[in-house]
């Protein structure tokens, strides 16, 4: 069975920071490039961050690059996002996804307000 659960969300002041992470389980991880995706109340979920399944290579969308860092540690199946210097339009429920599959996780929700 097919797992992919994120957490570490929560909510968290302008300027602050949060880890995400997304523990797989059900395949072969390591085969897999990951991404971390979010939607906003209202809009379509977009691409955060992608890495590699190596870890080599990384994508990061205009709005985070500088503030997020995607990275992964293939002997615990797991793949992370720190954020920082979060800023209000952050605000979503943010999931991992093995890149070209059907593998998505339920979801975290961030929130960033004073």
């Amino acid at each position: 069975q097919v797992q992919l659960v994120e957490s570490g969300g929560g909510l968290v002041q302008p300027g602050g920071s949060l880890r995400l992470s997304c523990a797989a389980s059900g395949f072969t991880f390591s085969w897999y490039s990951m991404g971390w995706y979010r939607q906003a109340p209202g809009k379509e979920r977009e691409l955060v961050a992608t890495i590699t399944n190596g870890g080599g290579s990384t994508y990061y969308a205009d709005s985070v690059k500088g503030r997020f860092t995607i990275s992964r540690d293939n002997a615990k199946n797991t793949v992370y996002l720190q954020m920082v210097s979060l800023k209000p339009e952050d605000t979503a429920v943010y999931s991992c996804h093995a890149v070209r599959s059907i593998y998505w996780g339920q979801g975290t929700q961030v929130t960033v307000s004073s």
